[in-house]
């Protein structure tokens, strides 16, 4: 079977000659539909609910061990201690959780190295590198009610003098009614 006659055939269609070639495709005008929209809805958002920057600063911070609950709260609290690596969040808002887990690198047991951020025990971070000290946190929107504790796999896994952790409210939506 000879395929000679494959070699004269075009790779693509040819346009007639003079026919105008269509510059857009169809995904780059999906793309900026959908950037307008995001944009228009934010602008959107951002107006209906502004958010406010808190007037005084409330921070908790816990560890390292063996000191407790360090809190700078305004009146009322934004946070409160439920146990020590747990809070309860008293205010709407904008929160930043922040932190540093020491493992502990002589830790031998058979329970991997596991360390969960929770929020109302669902799981917003988890690290399982135990060769280096890590960062936990971000940027979260809490609510009222909302529980948030740092869990750890096993109680030896991490060096508790060398691991703490805090959250910083830093701004309040403002509902326009």
């Amino acid at each position: 079977m000879s395929l000679r006659h494959m070699e004269n055939m075009p790779l693509h269609h040819a346009s007639p000659p003079g026919a105008p070639r269509p510059c857009w495709k169809p995904w780059v005008f999906s793309a900026l539909v959908i950037m307008l929209l995001v944009c228009s809805f934010s602008t959107v958002a951002f107006t209906l609910f502004p958010l406010k920057a808190v007037s005084e600063p409330c921070v908790a911070k816990f560890g390292p061990l063996p000191s407790r609950w360090q809190m700078a709260s305004p009146k009322p609290p934004c946070v409160s201690q439920i146990a020590d690596w747990e809070l309860k969040i008293l205010r709407d808002g904008l929160y930043s959780i922040y932190g540093e887990v020491a493992p502990n690198k002589t830790y031998k047991e058979p329970a991997p190295f596991e360390v969960r951020l929770r929020k109302n025990k669902g799981i917003m971070q988890v690290l399982t590198n135990n060769a280096t000290i890590q960062n936990v946190g971000g940027t979260y929107e809490l609510h009222a009610g909302d529980i948030i504790d740092l869990i750890f796999n096993a109680e030896h896994q991490v060096l508790k003098n060398n691991t703490y952790w805090g959250v910083i409210l830093l701004a309040n939506p403002q509902f326009i009614s």
